[in-house]
C-alpha cells in the first residue's frame, strides 16, 4: 500500500503543491496510526506554503514538507502500549503543531493523547472542521475572558474561526456585533450576531463601547476597530504578521492586548465535539475539496471570502 501526501517541494504559488507516494506509517510504542478520511485547510497552512512565518522558516531545509494540522478519520493501527482507542474507532485531532504538520496525507502516526473521539452523531467532515478553527476561537475568547452581557466585537465571523467563535461568545451570552460581507450578513444573524457589512462603512462608525475585540483580521481593520472599545477593554489579535503593530497601537489608547499563539488541547475538541453533536454548535463548510484539487483548495483560502471551513478528502 502507498500513502498519499501533498507536499511543499518548495515554496511559492498555490501551484508549487504536489501529491507525492511515501511509505506507510508504523505505529510507534503510544501512537496510533489514522486513516485519514478530511483534512482541514486553514490560512496558516496557506501562509507557510508561500514561504511566511515561522513554521516556514523553521522548515526551509526539510522541503518536500507535508502541511495541514487538522485531521478526522478512523483507527488504522494501534502501536503497543496504546489504551485509548481501538482499531476502527472515528478520531480527530489538532496534530504535529506548529514545526510537524502532516495532516494533508491518507495515513498518518500520531499519539494517541492528541486525539479526541468522534461521537456517533457527529459527521467526519464536521469533526475535521473543529480543531485548529475551534480552539482558537475558544481560546480567543479565554484571552478576553468574555463575559455574560458584554459587546464582543469579532472581526470576519463568517470564517473558519470566526463562526465558531461567534456561536461560543453568544452562548456565553455577550452581545456579539460581527464584521462580514454582504453576502453572510442574513447567515451571522442566523448564529445570533449583530452581523456589520464592512462594505458599506468601517466598522468604526456602527459600533461603540464593545468590551472586548477578537481581531481575526489584522491590519488596518483591526486598527479601525481599536475605535469601537470601552476605557479598559481587552483586545486579542490572532494573525501573526501584523500582531505587534495591532498590540502596540491598543496598549497607547490604554487597552488590555495580546497575539497569540494557539495551543493544541485535546480537552478543548471534546469539548466542542460535544456541543456539536447535540446541536449547541455547528460547523459551517464551505467546500470540501478532493485532495487531487488542493491547488483550487489554497486558492480559495487566498480569496478571504470562504463561509466556515475547507476541508481535503484525502481518500477520493
Amino acid at each position: 500500500m502507498e500513502n498519499k501526501q501533498v507536499v511543499i517541494p518548495s515554496f511559492g504559488e498555490p501551484e508549487v503543491l504536489t501529491i507525492q507516494s511515501s511509505p506507510m506509517p508504523e505505529a510507534k510504542p503510544g501512537e496510533v496510526v489514522v486513516r485519514v478520511a478530511f483534512a482541514g485547510v486553514n490560512p496558516i497552512d496557506v501562509k507557510t506554503r508561500a514561504g511566511l512565518g515561522w513554521a516556514a522558516a523553521q522548515n526551509k531545509d526539510n522541503l518536500p514538507w507535508a502541511l495541514g494540522y487538522d485531521i478526522a478519520g478512523s483507527v488504522y493501527q494501534c502501536g503497543e502500549g496504546t489504551q485509548k482507542f481501538d482499531v476502527g474507532d472515528k478520531v480527530a485531532g489538532f496534530i504535529g503543531f506548529p514545526l510537524q504538520g502532516g495532516g494533508y496525507s491518507q495515513y498518518i502516526s500520531v499519539p494517541e493523547a492528541v486525539l479526541s473521539r468522534v461521537p456517533e452523531a457527529v459527521t467526519l467532515e464536521a469533526a475535521a472542521a473543529l480543531p485548529l478553527a475551534g480552539q482558537t476561537a475558544i481560546q480567543a475568547l479565554d484571552k478576553v475572558s468574555v463575559q455574560e452581557g458584554q459587546r464582543v466585537l469579532i472581526l470576519a465571523g463568517a470564517g473558519g474561526v470566526g463562526h465558531i467563535a461567534v456561536q461560543l461568545a453568544v452562548a456565553a451570552k455577550a452581545e456579539v456585533f460581527t464584521t462580514c460581507s454582504e453576502r453572510n450578513l442574513d447567515y451571522l444573524a442566523t448564529l445570533g450576531a449583530h452581523a456589520i457589512n464592512y462594505e458599506f462603512a468601517p466598522v468604526s462608525e456602527r459600533v461603540e463601547e464593545a468590551d472586548a475585540l477578537v481581531d481575526l483580521v489584522g491590519g488596518d481593520a483591526a486598527l479601525d476597530a481599536l475605535k469601537c472599545l470601552k476605557d479598559g477593554a481587552k483586545v486579542v489579535t490572532v494573525p501573526t504578521l501584523s500582531a505587534e503593530l495591532i498590540c502596540e497601537k491598543a496598549k497607547l489608547l490604554g487597552f488590555e492586548a495580546t497575539g497569540m499563539l494557539v495551543d493544541p488541547n485535546p480537552e478543548q475538541l471534546d469539548a466542542m465535539l460535544y456541543l456539536v453533536s447535540i446541536g449547541l454548535l455547528k460547523t459551517e463548510i464551505y467546500q470540501v475539496y478532493p485532495m487531487e484539487q488542493v491547488v483550487d483548495a489554497h486558492k480559495q483560502m487566498e480569496t478571504g471570502r470562504t463561509r466556515g471551513k475547507i476541508l481535503l478528502d484525502m481518500q477520493c
